[in-house]
């Protein structure tokens, strides 16, 4: 096999977490007497258990949700009228498998944002592609399509998204008065035909 190391041959293989371990692994297979499939199990543990990581961290940076405050350190005494049990079943994700809308309306500072940011993580967990942007962003990234075949695809990109968390959409009603043009509503369109 030429000059390469065990750890090496591994690393090409793609067995990343087991090269990066491979010495405890086999102090541990040697001090447990381990059989081959015992080594193999642990090997395909250690693996998935990376992949996982890799795949959770991948799936946070796509989403751009950044720092939050987590719904355990609201206080649900203030504001006075919210409807805590329709928020809890929202950010534990009962209204995705069927493939709903939800949307807060409140006055700013009431925690809207900070809701849809706990919803966002949580459907991370659970392995959903998630993207959190603004409403201003999100008009200003179709905005910038140079081509209606360019919209188009940037229209089917947040479409494939499993969960987008579109903030701030008071901006809309200024954006979008005008019927014939209202890209936020083409993205709703497309999600709902998809």
């Amino acid at each position: 096999m030429g000059d390469s190391t065990l750890h090496e041959r591994l690393r090409a293989l793609g067995l990343v977490a087991t090269a990066d371990d491979l010495d405890d692994l086999v102090a541990l297979a040697t001090e447990k007497r381990w059989g081959a499939t015992q080594v193999l199990e642990h090997v395909a543990d250690l693996e998935d258990k990376e992949r996982s990581r890799k795949s959770l961290e991948r799936r946070t940076t796509r989403s751009r949700l950044g720092k939050f405050k987590p719904v355990a350190d609201f206080d649900w005494n203030w504001p006075t009228k919210i409807d805590r049990p329709l928020v809890e079943n929202a950010v534990a994700l009962r209204f995705l498998g069927a493939a709903r809308n939800v949307v807060f309306v409140a006055p700013q500072g009431l925690g809207k944002t900070m809701f849809a940011q706990n919803i966002a993580h949580q459907a991370i967990l659970a392995g959903h592609s998630v993207l959190f942007t603004t409403a201003a962003q999100m008009l200003l990234d179709l905005g910038a399509q140079e081509s209606s075949r360019a919209l188009e695809r940037r229209l089917h990109h947040y479409a494939k998204i499993s969960l987008l968390v579109v903030d701030s959409c008071g901006v809309l009603a200024y954006v979008e008065s005008s019927v014939e043009n209202r890209p936020v509503a083409r993205v709703v369109a497309v999600r709902d035909s998809t």
